[in-house]
């Protein structure tokens, strides 16, 4: 056995939730040097570096591959929110599994289903936390009915807006998870006490476990703190450690060349027409630089449609699943044709 000790230098995995409004997205952007993967725009009106949106589940991993690829020059990566990436991933699986919905397979087998790709996209964020880079969602909250086995009654509390299975893996995953919510005061609006009034409304945060709510934290950080970044900057400030990169504490960077989602032009893409293709796929093809004709092209070299055949008569569930579903096996049969080498499955 080789024993070590000492702390291991990494990135922390974080998540921070909550009602909407409240200021998820611009709390986690002040984060040094962090880039966003926005997948529902909440960060269209602010100043932030961030990647394409992505419109497919094969396009959100494979910016966060891009991420791992290009490490050095980030000091966070924040999916922006981690209900609406889970939304990419139902219409993969589904596509993938030719399922109309997630709950067709019976028994919760579409669930479980759901929940390892999920977690396939945990463990590349775990991987970029070991580079030294924070990785972290932003999420939505929602309330439910919590009854304990052995307590009488029930009581609502606040959750990760995320359905059962993946929920547990998001929590488990995260070294800090951080609760924000308004503030309310109810207080006495007459003299026997039978009228109450509420006021306040402070934007408050937690960060240990609660009856009510998810939160917990490995920095003994107080179990309640006003909604503001700077509680917690030297948790999520720049990672130190020769792997870590250095960036200046209120320093926002532009996107790092090495995350750019489209490829370098090259003079044949000016006029590449991408107009017929469906969005999602669409997008997948112009950060890969392949051609409609090239898809095409491997189509008909599979025997699945002939040379020729208009997108239009594509069938949808064959854009989904195999397409866009396998895409990365779709590139490599592309640029294979490109370098007029066969291609062998």
């Amino acid at each position: 056995m080789q024993i070590t000790k000492g702390k291991i230098v990494s990135g922390e995995r974080f998540v921070v939730y909550g009602p909407e409004g409240i200021g998820k997205s611009t709390f986690v952007s002040r984060i040094p040097g962090v880039v966003f993967i926005d997948t529902e725009g909440s960060t269209n009106n602010m100043d932030v570096p961030r990647l394409p949106r992505p419109t497919s589940w094969t396009m959100l991993m494979g910016e966060v591959d891009d991420a791992l690829k290009s490490h050095t020059d980030l000091n966070a990566l924040v999916i922006d929110t981690a209900d609406w990436a889970e939304r990419l991933c139902v219409s993969h699986v589904l596509a993938t599994n030719n399922w109309k919905s997630i709950e067709e397979p019976g028994y919760g087998r579409g669930y479980v289903v759901l929940a390892e790709e999920f977690g396939k996209l945990l463990n590349k964020l775990s991987d970029l936390t070991e580079k030294g880079v924070h990785a972290g969602f932003t999420a939505h909250s929602m309330m439910r009915k919590f009854e304990q086995p052995d307590e009488l009654g029930a009581y609502d509390r606040w959750e990760l807006k995320m359905s059962k299975k993946v929920a547990p893996l998001v929590k488990e995953w995260a070294s800090i998870m951080l609760f924000a919510n308004y503030k309310t005061m109810v207080y006495s609006a007459d003299k026997d006490g039978k009228k109450h009034k509420a006021s306040g409304g402070q934007r408050v945060m937690y960060a240990s476990h609660h009856p009510c709510w998810d939160a917990k934290n490995r920095h003994g950080l107080p179990d309640e703190m006003p909604f503001d970044f700077a509680q917690v900057a030297g948790i999520l400030g720049p990672v130190t450690g020769e792997t870590a990169p250095m960036a200046a504490a209120q320093e926002v960077l532009p996107i790092p060349a090495g995350l750019k989602a489209a490829p370098e032009e090259r003079e044949e893409e000016v006029t590449v027409d991408y107009s017929m293709v469906p969005g999602p796929l669409a997008d997948l093809m112009k950060r890969d630089g392949v051609s409609p004709f090239e898809v095409q092209a491997a189509v008909a070299q599979k025997g699945y449609f002939p040379m020729g055949t208009d997108w239009a008569n594509y069938p949808q569930d064959f854009i989904d699943g195999v397409l866009i579903g396998a895409w990365e096996q779709v590139k490599a049969i592309c640029l294979k044709n490109r370098e007029g080498l066969p291609f062998r499955d």
